[in-house]
C-alpha cells in the first residue's frame, strides 16, 4: 500500500473574520425577522400608517368606471310589441295549447312564454323562430317596438 505524504502540516495563526450577510430591505419587512430583532433587543423602526385601525374608506380621486356607466341613463331595451304577443296568444289558443305545453315544445321554461305573451320579454330571434315552427305563424317579420 502506498504511503501518503500529506506534505508539510502547518498551522496558520492569522485571525479569520466571519461576517454575517447584510440584511436585504425586503427581509426587514418580514414579520419573522422583525420579531427576532425585538427578542434580541435590536432597534426596530416603526411607522404608523395614517389610517391604520380606522374602518373608513379612503376618498380616492380615481373615478370608478362602473359608476360612470351607471350615471348615464340606461337605454330602455325593446320589448315584444303588441302585434307579436297577440299573434302568439291567438295561434296558441287556436292550437288548444297551454303556455306550459308551448314552452315544453320549444324547450323553454313556461315563464318565457308568459313573458312573451305579457310583453315583458326582450325579443330573442331564436325563441321567436321556435315559436314560429310550433305555432305555424310568422312572428319575426312583425314590427317590434
Amino acid at each position: 500500500m502506498p504511503s501518503r505524504n500529506p506534505g508539510v502540516i502547518k498551522q496558520e495563526w492569522e485571525p479569520v473574520v466571519l461576517q454575517k450577510p447584510r440584511i436585504k430591505a425586503q427581509d426587514l419587512r418580514d414579520p419573522k425577522v422583525v420579531n427576532q430583532a425585538l427578542r434580541t433587543g435590536a432597534q426596530v423602526q416603526t411607522i404608523k400608517k395614517s389610517d391604520a385601525g380606522a374602518n373608513k374608506k379612503i376618498a380616492s380621486t380615481a373615478v370608478n368606471p362602473r359608476k360612470l356607466e351607471q350615471a348615464e341613463e340606461p337605454a330602455a331595451l325593446d320589448r315584444v310589441s303588441t302585434e307579436v304577443r297577440q299573434a302568439i296568444q291567438k295561434a296558441r289558443i287556436e292550437k288548444n295549447m297551454s303556455q306550459a305545453e308551448l314552452a315544453k315544445q320549444i324547450n323553454e321554461r313556461p315563464q318565457v312564454v308568459q313573458e312573451y305573451e305579457n310583453g315583458k320579454a326582450v325579443p330573442n330571434q331564436a325563441i321567436l323562430a321556435k315559436m314560429e315552427k310550433v305555432l305555424g305563424v310568422k312572428l319575426r317579420g312583425l314590427k317590434h317596438k
